[in-house]
C-alpha cells in the first residue's frame, strides 16, 4: 500500500475503535503514525516475514515417520502452545481444514509428533499455517518433514505459489523454512494502537 493510501485509510477510520493493525511493515507503521497523531502511541508486537516456496528441498536426512492427513485434535494443542486464549474454539477451523484435506501430521512409530496445514487454493495460492511440534518433541526434524509434506500437498491441490509467514523473533523456524526452499518476499508487522 502506498504511504499516502495508508495515511488516508487512518484518517478515514479515525474514531472507529481499532486495537491494532497488521500488514506490510512500512504500510502498517505509516498507518499507526497517522492513526495515533497527535498524542497517541503504538507498539510493534510482532514482526514476521512472508516466504514463497521456490524449489522444494525436503529435509535430508528425513526423520523417521511419514505424513498423513490429520484429525481436528491437534489444532487446539497448537493454539495452546502459542498462547491463544483457551476460550477460542478451534474445532470449526480444524474441521474445515480436515474437510478439504489440508491438515497433516507427521507420525513416528504410529504416534503423531508434528502438525502443519495449508489453506485452500485461491487464485493459485495456498498458505502454510499453522506448523506445530510439541516442545518435548522439537529438534528432531519433524516440523521440517511435515512442512515439506504439506507444501507438496498444496502444490498437488493446484497451488502455483505456496506461501508462509515466519516470526522474525524465531531464528530456528526462519532458518528451517529457508532450508526447505522458501524464499523471502516481504516483511510484515503487527502493531498495537493506544
Amino acid at each position: 500500500m502506498p504511504d499516502e493510501a495508508a495515511r488516508q485509510l487512518a484518517e478515514a477510520l479515525r474514531g472507529t475503535p481499532i486495537g491494532g493493525v497488521k500488514g506490510g511493515e512500512r504500510s502498517a507503521r505509516v498507518f499507526a503514525e497517522s492513526w495515533t497523531a497527535p498524542g497517541g502511541s503504538w507498539t510493534v508486537t510482532r514482526r514476521s516475514r512472508l516466504y514463497r516456496l521456490a524449489e522444494p528441498a525436503p529435509p535430508r536426512p528425513a526423520p523417521p515417520g511419514t505424513a498423513r492427513r490429520a484429525t481436528a485434535a491437534w489444532m487446539s494443542a497448537f493454539a495452546a502452545d502459542i498462547g491463544v486464549a483457551p476460550v477460542t474454539d478451534h474445532a470449526a477451523n480444524a474441521e474445515r481444514r480436515v474437510g478439504y484435506g489440508g491438515l497433516y501430521v507427521w507420525e513416528a512409530g504410529g504416534v503423531p509428533v508434528s502438525m502443519a496445514a495449508h489453506s485452500p487454493v485461491v487464485a493459485g495460492q495456498s498458505r502454510i499455517a499453522p506448523v506445530c511440534t510439541p516442545p518435548e518433541l522439537r529438534g528432531r526434524g519433524y516440523a521440517g518433514a511435515v512442512t515439506a509434506a504439506v507444501g507438496h500437498a498444496a502444490r498437488e491441490a493446484g497451488a502455483a505459489q505456496v506461501l508462509l509467514f515466519a516470526d522474525l523473533a524465531n531464528p530456528t523456524s526462519t532458518a528451517l523454512y529457508q532450508r526447505l526452499g522458501y524464499r523471502p518476499v516481504s516483511d510484515h508487522a503487527d502493531i498495537a494502537l493506544r
